[in-house]
């Protein structure tokens, strides 16, 4: 069983940063994907971002977030974070992070964070 506890989020200006932690817990496969969705009210959950775990760093992003939206990972404090520049009325959703062996299908994931609303105000 693995678990995810999510942390950051709130509400913003446009053009403002935020910065999403995401602390892992529980037993791991040794290759693994960690990855942030995010789900606007009345929409589909979609990709934004993800890497691997302890491989070698292949991150990939959603178009709508590049070179605005950063993951990184820590594994000596079993953290993930999505860093958030440049922040648009349209990021307004709530953010999950999510344990997965894929990386863009919700499906690819088996475990989710229990997300947390990110508003953008312009």
């Amino acid at each position: 069983q693995v678990q995810l506890e999510q942390s950051g989020g709130g509400m913003v200006q446009a053009g403002d940063s935020l910065r999403l932690s995401c602390v892992l817990s529980g037993r791991t496969l040794s290759n693994f994907v960690m990855g942030w969705f995010r789900q606007a009210p009345g929409k589909e959950r979609e990709f934004v971002a993800a890497d691997r775990w302890w491989s070698i760093s292949r991150p990939s992003y959603a178009d709508s977030v590049k070179g605005r939206f950063t993951i990184s990972i820590d594994n000596t404090k079993n953290t993930v974070f999505l860093q958030m520049n440049s922040l648009k009325p349209e990021d307004s959703a709530a953010y999950y992070c999510a344990y997965g062996t894929g990386y863009y299908k919700p499906s690819d994931y088996a475990f989710w964070g229990q997300g947390t609303q990110v508003t953008v105000s312009s």
